[in-house]
Parts: C-alpha cells; sequence; structure tokens
C-alpha cells in the first residue's frame, strides 16, 4: 500500500468509528516497535486534520532486562523529538505473573492494559490507541481457533473495544474505548511505511522466541499453512468479519432472552426460569450460562467449553437438585421451577415471597395489620363485607397471598407460625388429611424455602398454608356467616 494511501486509510478509519472529536487526548500505546511507531507518527502527521492530541504511554515490562530500558529511552527520545508528551511506566510483569498464577503473556497484557487505562484516566482521556495490525488478527483468529474459541473468540480483535470488558489488575474508574487504528492494514505495508518516513524501530528479540504461543504461530504454524493455501491470512480475516457479525446478532438475540428468562440476577446469584430457559434454541442457552457466569465472576477471560456444555447438560435433562460445576468456585443447580447459578455452598435468593425466620411465631390479636420482622411484606386480617361473587371475589381468590376465611371457625390463639415436624392440615379439593411436609413435596416448593413459608393457625389446627391452600375446615361456604381475609402485601 502507497505511503499516502496507508495515512489516507488510516484518517479514513478514525473519522468511520468516530469515537474522536476534536480537541480529544488520546493516549497511545509505543512499544517502540514498527507497528506502534507507525501509529504515533500517523497520529503526528493527521493531528491537524483530526484535530486531535496524541500522549504516548510506554510500558517497560521489565522482562528483558537493559533490552526493556533501552526501549523505554527510544520512545521517551522519540516522542520529545516530535514535540509528544510522554509517560513511561514501570511493571514488574515476572512478579505479577508468580503472584496472580498467570502465564507471562497474560500478565504482560493485563499490565499493558491497566498501565495504559490509568494513563489515559488521569489525562482525562477517553480514548486508547494500539497498534495491531492485520497479521495480529490473522494470527489472534487462529490462536483462538486452536485453543477451542466460540463466536465471541473466532471474531478477534474488534477496530473499538470498551475497555470494561478487558480484565485488568484495577477496575477502570472511567468508561474508556480502546481502538485499533491500523488493524485492518499488514504487516508488510506498515514496516513499508516505516521505512518510506526513515523511521527505525526498536527490535524485540522476545518475538522470536518460539516458547510463546503466539510467536510459535507466527514463525511455524501460518508459514506452513501457506504452504497449503497461501491466502490463509486473508481467509482468517474474512472469518473474523463475518463472525463478529455473526455475533452481533447472537448477542441481540441472547440479550433478548436474558431479559425474558431471568427472574433475579444479583451479585451473588443468577435465577432463570426453568421451563423458558429449556424452550431457547441451544445457543441461548449455552450464552445465557456463559453470561451468567461472566456476570458473577467478571474477572474470568474465558469459560471453557466443556463447563457450559456440562452445565447445558445438566440444565436440559437434570432433576430437581441436581448440579453442575462452573469454574471459579460456582454451580448450576435445578430446582423445581428455576436454574440457579450460584457459589459451591451459597443459598440462592430467596423469591418474592413473604417469608419468617424459620422457627418463627407470630401473635394475631385479632383483626389489624401486623407487619412481618425484617421483611418488606405485612400480614392483615379484616372482615370482609362484599359480595361472594362477581368479579371482587374473583379477584379474592385469584390472589394466592390473599385468603377468605370462615371466620367463626377460627377457635384458639391465632398465630402466623412456620412450620413444625408433623404438622398435618386438611387442604381443601383434596380430600383427607395430608402432612404439611408432604404437601408441600406435591406442590414442588423448593425445600430451601419450605421452613420459611408461613402458615396461619388458630390453636393447634392449620388454618391456611399461605400463598397455597386453605384448609377445609375454614373454607367458605354458602352457610357461612362472618368472612374475614388473611392478606400479605407489600409495605409501601
Amino acid at each position: 500500500m502507497p505511503v499516502m494511501d496507508l495515512l489516507v486509510e488510516f484518517e479514513r478509519t478514525l473519522q468511520t468509528l468516530g469515537v474522536l472529536q476534536r480537541g480529544d487526548k488520546v493516549v497511545v500505546g509505543v512499544s517502540g516497535g514498527p507497528d506502534s511507531l507507525a501509529l504515533l507518527h500517523l497520529f503526528v502527521r493527521a493531528s491537524a486534520s483530526l484535530g486531535v492530541h496524541p500522549h504516548v504511554v510506554h510500558v517497560n515490562h521489565q522482562i528483558r532486562g537493559e533490552d526493556a530500558n533501552a526501549d523505554a529511552r527510544f520512545v521517551a527520545e522519540i516522542a520529545a523529538g516530535w514535540g509528544i508528551p510522554c509517560h513511561v511506566v514501570r511493571m514488574d510483569v515476572p512478579a505479577l505473573a508468580a503472584e496472580r498464577r498467570l502465564s507471562l503473556e497474560e500478565a504482560a497484557r493485563q499490565a499493558r492494559y491497566t498501565a495504559l487505562a490509568q494513563q489515559a484516566t488521569a489525562l482525562g482521556a477517553r480514548v486508547i490507541a494500539v497498534g495491531h495490525n492485520a497479521d495480529d488478527q490473522a494470527e489472534t483468529v487462529l490462536m483462538h481457533l486452536l485453543r477451542g474459541a466460540g463466536l465471541a473468540g473466532l471474531r478477534g480483535m474488534l477496530l473499538v473495544t470498551n475497555l470494561s470488558e478487558y480484565h485488568l489488575l484495577k477496575p477502570l474508574e472511567a468508561s474508556l474505548l480502546l481502538v485499533r487504528p491500523l488493524l485492518n492494514i499488514s504487516r508488510a505495508a506498515i514496516e513499508a511505511y516505516c521505512a518510506e518516513w526513515g523511521l527505525t524501530p526498536r527490535f524485540d528479540r522476545s518475538n522470536l522466541d518460539t516458547t510463546y504461543f503466539r510467536n510459535r504461530l507466527r514463525h511455524e504454524v501460518l508459514p506452513l499453512l501457506e504452504r497449503i493455501n497461501p491466502n490463509i491470512r486473508a481467509m482468517l480475516l474474512r472469518t473474523a468479519a463475518v463472525l463478529a457479525a455473526d455475533y452481533e446478532v447472537l448477542q441481540a438475540q441472547a440479550h433478548a432472552a436474558w431479559e425474558q428468562i431471568t427472574r433475579k440476577a444479583d451479585g451473588a446469584h443468577i435465577c432463570f426460569d426453568l421451563e423458558g430457559w429449556r424452550a431457547l434454541p441451544l445457543a441461548l442457552q449455552r450464552a445465557t450460562i456463559r453470561r451468567a457466569t461472566w456476570q458473577l465472576r467478571p474477572h474470568l477471560r474465558d469459560v471453557s467449553y466443556q463447563h457450559v456444555e456440562d452445565a447445558v447438560r445438566v440444565a436440559q435433562r437434570g432433576e430437581t437438585g441436581a448440579q453442575a460445576t462452573l469454574p471459579a468456585g460456582l454451580i448450576l443447580r435445578v430446582d423445581y421451577d428455576a436454574l440457579i447459578i450460584m457459589p459451591v455452598g451459597g443459598l440462592p435468593p430467596p423469591p418474592d415471597w413473604p417469608l419468617l425466620a424459620p422457627g418463627s411465631v407470630l401473635d394475631l390479636n385479632g383483626l389489624g395489620e401486623y407487619p412481618l420482622p425484617g421483611s418488606v411484606w405485612c400480614f392483615s386480617l379484616r372482615e370482609y363485607d362484599g359480595p361472594r361473587n362477581g368479579p371482587m371475589w374473583e379477584r379474592l381468590l385469584a390472589d394466592p397471598w390473599a385468603a377468605p376465611l370462615a371466620a367463626d371457625a377460627l377457635q384458639g390463639p391465632l398465630v402466623l407460625r412456620t412450620r413444625r415436624a408433623g404438622d398435618r392440615f386438611r387442604p381443601s379439593g383434596v380430600g383427607g388429611t395430608q402432612k404439611v411436609s408432604t404437601f408441600m413435596i406435591n406442590e414442588k416448593i423448593p425445600a430451601l424455602w419450605r421452613d420459611r413459608l408461613p402458615l396461619l393457625a388458630a390453636g393447634e389446627a392449620i388454618v391456611w398454608l399461605c400463598g397455597w391452600r386453605v384448609d377445609e375446615r375454614f373454607v367458605v361456604r354458602s352457610e357461612t356467616n362472618r368472612v374475614w381475609v388473611g392478606r400479605f402485601e407489600r409495605i409501601p
């Protein structure tokens, strides 16, 4: 690509992306190699037309001894010669890798982007630019393919990425964008640009070390593949572009599915509607489980195929109580009507029900209102003098947390309490007595909440298993004289 075309392509890319406005500061990550040196030179040449102010940040990873120090001095001198502010950051990557049990490559990546983000925040810059090129993209796609990535990995790097999607050493303090203006430009074109403009990049000998996975792909695997298909790099780039578009469609569908099936999502638990989740296509089942795992463990860089497939299999076919292991101390658990993703040993989120602490007893002194301790719910007992047919009565019967009761049958002290061993009652419409525990099992009330579900009792008799069934002896009939209504309502 001719030199002038390279500048035109660079400016066109940034203008198309629309991430920079006139007067903006932009942090440019410069290692001293050909890609970042060309990137900085292009920013200098285009700064007047774009109206932006580049600031150089160089990260010394302290991996290559004096060579790394020489790189830092080189970048600082180049920036000074071109009149650009420069900040050199030293990061002890070997120590970081050992401390966090990361590969040297991953530790360096996290350190580099963390340093760039911190400097951008300090400068008030919204955009960080790095020099990845088209050959880097081909290598990335191949690397992800060999590691077994899904669509998210096979789309490769993006021209623009929100840095919040990256795993950093510290949380972001501001919303930052990472841009790659050279991503569609080949390494050969960049090296030709450097030669044309008399730029003499630093040479990083570690790029020749084939013990690093990416270097092995670059120097051994890709040349071998090019013997089979000389256009392998172009093919990988096309694949990334196609899959990136497909991924956007899948993400839109996954977001809609998430909104449809998610009952509750907080910092500790994700709860899906089981029937709704099982009705999703397989791709969306996988996507929602991946998203739930990342939402609970945002530090994870990847969720393995095997973890997701095991979780999908259990969620599709598992009986109540079945579990699957997910990474970072998480499990997927099948409940009666829900899928819960939570920490190992953790309790799922309580349902949106009026609940009592196990063993609780709340005395009811006749008609009135009774707030439930430590809850946003209130229980009331009120006289009912309305019609026993028509819309009002039907709405009352349809509300699971309200029950009309035959008041004259309520003998003995009234209490709200939780179940006790041996409790029995006569569920209306069932015929005969039944253990409360048996009824709860048959009604698929989640085991974790059975000891917290309130029961209305009169003396020793259970009047109402709240939310489910009134005892046959307290049902309102045509001959019933007085009617009371027990009702649970959320406190405004």
